[in-house]
């Protein structure tokens, strides 16, 4: 009996903290619900927006992104995630600002402020040196007629919302809000820039990102690696070419480099049964012998494409294309394996 009183006691405080955390996720819901719809219905804020994004693509610069307090931890991520998909930026503090970090902001940048408040002492500076050397300054705070939105030249306005913690205090709905608009505005310029895969794996060559976003070119074999025999060479040929390359394979190329077929080993073994091993056949054209339905890839493609068709056709090698269709490389499953692709 004491022992199901304590499970009870024990299962009464997981649901009263599930409860709490639910409703804090419910808040900020709501808080985003909020910003979305008003992006959505006021014009004014939309036109804010698309005019935001068309004066942070023509900047020559970089976007210096400034907040104190709980804002300037949201700065920094936006800086982070505009600096990741196209857009330099970085953070500057507004505190270090005022000592000497002021340096790093140059006429050609363009500075987005945050502050809920729209009136942090801290950011003073900062403003003022924007005004002085005419830099772009945008603003995103909850307040029209706060001094930075007053100053600024571009207001993104944020809806003043229901914080998560029960007293009101802490940020919480407000900082969720702040950093949803700051990744709407990347994404935004991102679609804007036509940002491409390739781009993105540029800026996150490490990590599982960089893994997933991993380009044919760049694992493929290529120049001496790679085993071509030229149309009109014998078996013997293809077959010490394909040995000495250790790829199981040889593709048949005309002068030009473009690919009329491929000697696999199992084209290989049956060729070599149905000659039964005779050596004088060593001097068949490899036209005879080869496959002409060859399965290829571009060089620009994710390795997880070619990974896709290679097991879609139980195959474990696939012809890397060029430009004007020229043959340049050739993948193989052992190294997609090795990539942690397959």
């Amino acid at each position: 009996m004491a022992g199901e009183q304590k499970k009870t006691r024990k299962q009464k405080i997981i649901d009263e903290d599930i409860a709490c955390a639910s409703k804090a996720m419910l808040l900020q819901r709501e808080a985003i619900a909020k910003l979305e719809y008003n992006l959505k219905n006021d014009q004014q804020q939309a036109e804010a927006f698309s005019a935001t994004i068309d004066q942070m693509l023509a900047l020559k610069g970089r976007v210096i992104v400034t907040g104190m307090g709980k804002s300037g931890h949201i700065a920094r991520k936006i800086a982070a995630t505009l600096a990741s998909t196209g857009t330099p930026a970085y953070f500057v503090h507004p505190a270090e600002a005022s000592h000497g970090d002021l340096g790093m902001v140059m006429r050609n940048d363009g500075v987005l402020a945050l502050s809920s408040s729209g009136d942090t002492e801290e950011l003073l500076d900062i403003i003022t040196y924007t005004r002085r050397h005419k830099i772009l300054l945008l603003a995103m705070t909850t307040r029209a007629d706060s001094s930075l939105a007053l100053q600024a030249d571009r207001l993104l306005l944020i809806p003043k919302v229901d914080e998560a913690c029960p007293m009101g205090l802490a940020p919480t709905s407000s900082t969720t809000i702040a950093l949803v608009y700051g990744d709407a505005l990347a994404i935004a310029l991102l679609e804007r820039r036509n940002f491409t895969p390739r781009q993105f794996h540029r800026f996150h060559p490490g990590g599982k990102l960089g893994q997933k976003l991993l380009r044919v070119e760049n694992i493929m074999h290529k120049g001496d690696a790679l085993p071509i025999v030229k149309i009109g060479k014998t078996m013997r040929e293809a077959i010490i070419e394909a040995n000495s390359k250790r790829l199981g394979s040889a593709i048949v190329c005309d002068k030009n480099k473009k690919a009329h077929g491929i000697i696999t080993d199992g084209d290989l073994r049956r060729w070599m049964i149905e000659s039964k091993g005779s050596a004088k056949n060593l001097e068949t054209p490899v036209e005879t012998v080869m496959s002409k339905s060859i399965r290829t890839i571009a060089e620009d493609n994710l390795v997880a494409e070619g990974v896709e068709i290679m097991n879609a056709n139980n195959i474990t090698a696939l012809v890397v294309l060029g430009k004007n269709e020229r043959v340049v490389g050739l993948l193989h499953l052992q190294d997609c394996l090795r990539a942690g692709q397959a």
